[in-house]
């Protein structure tokens, strides 16, 4: 049986274990059903007379005592990696989901046999099965491969595929459904159920430090069409979608991990922009709304008050103006964006006032990246002294249980760790990761028809990249030694190279007959370091401008920064820092891939929304 066929049976099994159907004549069925994972499939109370979701969900609520309620509304975060039973934070971990009763996870950065059975785990110790969340977006960043920094080696991990701003560039609305399907396959069979994506905030600020090209682009339109795609396709592959960061994260030049950014949007402009895509994402089924904290002053608030914990936004604008009907969840409460105006207890109880569902991380900074037994305490503390109605437990416990009973995890909160391998980065998902990321390659300036690089030429290559990027330039030395076995890596610099090692490199340069200059520059949370060093952007742009052969700037990530380098004869945007994209951009460099992607953002003074040299 080919692996397509195993993969397509797996799911046929799956499907008619949810349904109540028999597996399809001639298969062997799993010796322990409850190990499998299901892909996402709607109940309605008293479907097939096997499980009463109302039921369910009214027994199970009324079983829980408040703290236990309150248990239910927490989601702490945890790391995917490997720890042993007795390790103190595993053991934390475990106190939380037994003693506490917490109601869900989000996990990050972790290999996905690790984060399956570590899920695996903590459901079977949990008395009502967990939900599990993770930052997957358009890119499975969260589970992609982990590096042994001594050996640089890679030990493989999830399909990586390229952000939302390179998939709107292909121009193909397809792409961002296939995408989203197939990461919801890869997260369903790890365990995860929930994807914290679309991000449809619309980015018109290219000095955005948080958003940047985790957006779809800067026409409200097109974002909305796109995100109802997202959702559409995470739905069909099995899983939960997120709408975020509501009412809008686009417009900000502020990064909400370190400060609270101010928007000083009206309603009109919120109603035009912002709100178009929430409101196609609410029609199209979104399951949970994530909360942004941002500070919206012109829209009756202050400039210090974020929209998380205002009951005008997350209520009247989101659940009465907007119809959601879902689970709302705030941002990251461990964010300065919250915490540096808000105590963790005043945090929790307001946001919750406000129509909160679910508190995401809720920690008092990230030192300490959860408090969930004092948050905890200071709700029930809250509801014991009347400062939230008891009413408000119910009604977001209630929006919780019906979620985990959709999803399917109250049945089968087990993931087989056998057919982990079936899914998670298989041929089809890497074959279809590195197709988006060849037709995502914009080519916005191409001056003296640089682009494709003479054949027969010498080329040397240069990139920056900041110390963290281990992986930077590996897959396109990789692929360059393979279409041009003469091209060659002359330097890697960084923030750090100093103006003597580039004039040093400036000399080896000189012979060369063309240059390709590369930027890895992604947004990392907390930092807001979305440009280049001036100082190495000035030799960039001087080596770009200057040299006597053809020379061009490959921008992996943020493809704003051709502001820095406007003297640029040739510059490409991938909008990803990621092993397709390299392979991709080295492809089309040279020839051999033509390039067709448009541009979903505009940059006055360089180049337009829709603009793209096809080639």
């Amino acid at each position: 049986m080919s692996r397509a066929a195993g993969k397509r049976l797996f799911f046929a099994i799956l499907t008619a274990a949810a349904c109540g159907r028999a597996a399809p004549a001639g298969t062997v069925t799993q010796p322990e059903p409850a190990q499998v994972a299901v892909p996402l499939y709607r109940v309605t109370p008293g479907a097939g007379g096997s499980f009463d979701t109302a039921r369910w969900v009214d027994s199970t609520l009324a079983s829980l005592p408040l703290r236990r309620r309150v248990a239910q509304m927490v989601m702490f975060w945890m790391l995917g990696d490997y720890t042993s039973l007795d390790d103190s934070t595993f053991a934390e971990v475990l106190g939380w989901v037994e003693r506490e009763g917490v109601g869900g996870i989000s996990v990050s950065l972790g290999t996905p046999i690790e984060v399956a059975a570590k899920l695996n785990y903590l459901q079977r110790r949990s008395a009502i099965p967990l939900l599990v969340t993770s930052d997957l977006e358009p890119s499975l960043m969260r589970l992609e491969t982990a590096i042994f920094p001594h050996y640089l080696l890679e030990t493989g991990g999830a399909t990586a595929f390229p952000t939302a701003m390179a998939i709107a560039a292909t121009g193909r609305d397809e792409d961002v459904y296939n995408v989203a399907k197939a990461i919801a396959e890869e997260a369903r069979a790890v365990g995860i159920q929930v994807n914290f994506a679309p991000v449809v905030d619309v980015n018109i600020n290219p000095n955005n430090p948080v958003i940047g090209t985790r957006s779809f682009g800067e026409d409200p339109q097109r974002v909305a069409r796109l995100s109802q795609q997202f959702i559409k396709g995470t739905h069909d592959g099995g899983a939960l979608a997120t709408a975020k960061h509501f009412p809008g994260h686009g417009d900000t030049d502020v990064d909400s991990h370190v400060g609270l950014p101010v928007i000083n949007a009206d309603m009109a402009r919120l109603k035009a922009v912002e709100l178009v895509p929430f409101r196609a994402a609410i029609a199209a089924g979104t399951d949970l709304v994530m909360s942004a904290h941002i500070a919206l002053p012109a829209i009756g608030g202050d400039s210090t008050t974020p929209a998380t914990l205002r009951p005008d936004v997350m209520h009247a604008l989101l659940r009465d103006s907007l119809g959601f009907r879902g689970v709302a969840i705030t941002d990251a409460l461990s964010m300065q964006g919250i915490g540096k105006g808000y105590g963790l207890a005043e945090s929790v109880v307001r946001a919750i006032n406000s129509g909160t569902d679910i508190l995401l991380k809720p920690a008092s900074g990230d030192a300490r990246p959860n408090d969930v037994v004092p948050a905890i305490d200071a709700v029930v503390a809250a509801v014991e002294s009347g400062a939230i109605p008891a009413s408000r437990i119910e009604e977001s416990v209630r929006r919780i249980l019906w979620l985990k009973a959709r999803v399917g995890i109250v049945r089968q909160p087990l993931v087989s760790l056998d057919s982990v391998r079936l899914v998670v980065g298989s041929a089809p998902h890497r074959a279809l990761a590195q197709d988006v990321a060849q037709r995502a390659l914009t080519l916005v300036r191409n001056g003296q028809n640089t682009v494709p690089l003479a054949t027969g030429s010498k080329i040397a290559v240069v990139s920056y990249m900041p110390e963290t990027e281990l992986k930077a330039g590996r897959a396109f030395a990789r692929e360059l030694r393979v279409l041009r076995p003469d091209a060659r890596v002359v330097a890697k610099i960084s923030p750090s190279t100093v103006p003597s090692q580039l004039d040093s490199i400036a000399k080896l340069l000189r012979g060369n007959d063309a240059i390709v200059l590369a930027t890895y520059v992604r947004r990392v949370e907390g930092e807001g370091r979305t440009t280049v060093p001036p100082l190495i952007a000035a030799w960039i742009d001087s080596v770009a401008s200057k040299s006597t052969g053809p020379s061009v700037v490959v921008a992996f990530g943020n493809p704003y920064v051709i502001r820095q380098f406007p003297n640029a004869r040739a510059y490409v945007n991938t909008y990803s820092v990621s092993d397709v994209s390299e392979i991709a951009a080295v492809r089309a460099i040279l020839g051999a891939q033509p390039i067709t992607g448009k541009s979903p953002v505009s940059l006055p003074g360089f180049f337009k929304a829709g603009d793209g040299i096809s080639h």
